[in-house]
């Protein structure tokens, strides 16, 4: 059994507030300049060495990230500027399980203080080679996961390629709702929100082709039937329809869960199997023009909004059904692999997310396992 011993956290890392660099002065380079919401430019001079580990600052406040280069820390994160002997690797995941946004000041703007952190009380293995094992375990997920985004994007690529061969001359001759509706999801009560049970897709679990069931907000059971005409399946297109996200789109993933949809999150009705409908208006979506139409058309106010009408009306060319049909059943593998690559991904970070507390307390042991 490894040895672990209490410190502070200031005793474990040194942190660094971040360098301000305005995107005037960003002079287009090879190294990431990174915000506490991951890399919002480059730059041609870096502050950090590799292995980078950011915490946010302001904005995100306090969620990790780690880079594998040399990058340039942005003022609104703090930065491990010495790591004093200890794993890298164990140290990212260490501070996932600290809930440092906890620690932020200020009511306007929270913002998080080194100095408000370096005398959290905590406790971690002495031996180095023993934090070395629990990062590399925790990495393995990880690398699984973003290889499995890579095999998607390849997959999706070959998808528009084939779209582009098939449709790409075609006139705008028609609009998104002569092949599908499009409404928008359910008036959840702020009353009905629960810490568990059925699971409720709201606009925060939307990134670009990508759903992320882990940001899900819950309601009791026992209310989900009222909501049961916003329930989603494997192969259903959603898309953010209000916020600083309003445009993006991605695919529910096969899940054996009950999942349903908040308002302002738009789903694209396309039957019973929407999987058989999906690969045409999702690739027609990702055409250039009518993604910056559907994010255009939701400007003109301080919060971007855009409505289900105004998606459906959005120009688009729809070919001869036989044409759809072929184009959709050619694809359909392609997205049959994307939707299960991103199902098991949602089940490796539900593990790595499971086991990580059990990892950092000592309660699960890996030192004698071989990695």
């Amino acid at each position: 059994m490894a040895e672990w011993i209490e410190c502070t956290l200031g005793d474990l890392v040194t942190f660094q507030r971040g360098h301000d660099l305005p995107r005037s002065q960003m002079h287009d380079g090879k190294y990431p300049v990174v915000g506490s919401n991951g890399i919002i430019g480059f730059h041609n001079e870096y502050t950090t060495n590799e292995p980078s580990i950011t915490i946010g600052r302001s904005g995100n406040v306090g969620k990790p990230f780690i880079y594998y280069g040399k990058t340039w820390s942005h003022n609104t994160t703090l930065y491990i500027k010495d790591y004093k002997g200890n794993d890298p690797g164990f140290i990212f995941y260490f501070l996932k399980t600290l809930d440092l946004a906890n620690y932020a000041g200020g009511s306007a703007v929270p913002t998080l203080n080194r100095n408000h952190i370096r005398t959290l009380s905590i406790c971690v293995p002495k031996n180095v080679n023993q934090q070395k094992k629990i990062g590399i375990f925790l990495k393995k997920f990880d690398e699984k996961i973003k290889m499995n985004e890579s095999i998607n994007n390849n997959l999706l690529e070959q998808a528009l390629i084939l779209y582009a061969t098939r449709f790409s001359s075609l006139d705008k001759n028609s609009c998104i709702g002569n092949y599908c509706t499009v409404k928008s999801g359910f008036a959840f009560k702020s009353s009905w929100w629960t810490n568990s049970g059925v699971k409720v897709i709201k606009i925060g679990s939307i990134n670009q082709d990508n759903l992320n069931l882990l940001e899900c907000s819950y309601i009791n059971e026992d209310k989900a039937d009222k909501a049961k005409d916003f329930a989603v399946k494997a192969g259903d297109l959603l898309i953010a329809m209000t916020g600083a996200t309003i445009g993006k789109f991605a695919m529910v993933p096969y899940s054996s869960e009950v999942l349903l949809v908040n308002q302002r999150v738009g789903k694209f009705f396309l039957g019973n199997n929407p999987v058989e409908k999906l690969p045409f208006i999702y690739c027609t979506l990702k055409q250039p023009e009518v993604y910056s139409e559907v994010v255009n058309r939701g400007q003109g106010s301080a919060q971007p909004n855009i409505s289900a009408s105004d998606i459906m009306s959005i120009p688009c060319a729809i070919p001869s059904q036989e044409a759809i049909n072929i184009f959709n059943n050619t694809a359909r593998p392609l997205f049959d692999l994307i939707i299960s690559n991103q199902r098991e991904n949602q089940q490796l970070s539900e593990l790595r997310d499971t086991l990580l507390p059990k990892l950092m307390s000592g309660d699960l042991d890996v030192s004698n396992i071989d990695i």
